[in-house]
């Protein structure tokens, strides 16, 4: 198997991935599938999703929880796919999604670190490469611990509500929140 950014530089690569899939489907051979870095790009530009979750969660110290994830999703026909790029990105889980949908899901902060890492390597082409950027500076914020702080909470949630569908309803519920909370506790303060 090829390593995070190496690249084959065979132009019939794809197609060669796409034949071994296909008979691996239709029970004539299984082949494991290697990923070109450029066929990988090329893919999540896409099938892929970077996304920013924010649940309320009052155990935190300051009551939500910042949930980033890499997501896929594919018919169960193209499963191995699916299992083929959690080995080549050695991280990540594949589930259902809905019925006959299938998704691998990368959400632990170090695998999302190596994905941020492989995708800087190898640009995403489209305008997925806007999101990703800015999912990119969240992760390096909560690998510095920002999402902890008030202030740097309500910077990811600003810029998450930039990103692809963000749902900017629910992030200006919550930053009013956040910021009537840091306004009531200035007050006990003075």
């Amino acid at each position: 198997m090829k390593g995070i950014g190496q690249s084959a530089g065979n132009p019939d690569l794809c197609l060669a991935i796409l034949r071994d899939f296909t008979l691996s489907i239709l029970g004539k051979k299984q082949k494991i599938m290697e990923l070109a870095a450029d066929w990988v790009t090329g893919f999540v530009d896409g099938e892929g999703c970077f996304y920013i979750g924010i649940t309320e969660h009052p155990e935190t110290s300051v009551g939500y929880q910042v949930l980033p994830e890499f997501r896929i999703v594919q018919h169960v026909r193209d499963i191995q796919v699916l299992y083929t790029l959690k080995r080549f990105f050695q991280c990540g889980v594949v589930r259902q999604n809905h019925e006959d949908r299938y998704e691998l899901r990368i959400r632990k902060l170090t695998c999302l670190e190596k994905v941020v890492d492989f995708f800087r390597k190898h640009p995403l082409k489209t305008k997925k490469n806007v999101d990703f950027r800015k999912f990119a500076r969240i992760i390096y914020w909560m690998r510095n611990n920002k999402h902890l702080e008030p202030e740097g909470l309500i910077k990811i949630i600003k810029l998450a509500s930039e990103m692809n569908r963000g749902d900017k309803l629910q992030a200006a519920a919550i930053l009013q929140k956040i910021q009537l909370a840091a306004k009531d506790k200035d007050k006990v303060h003075t």
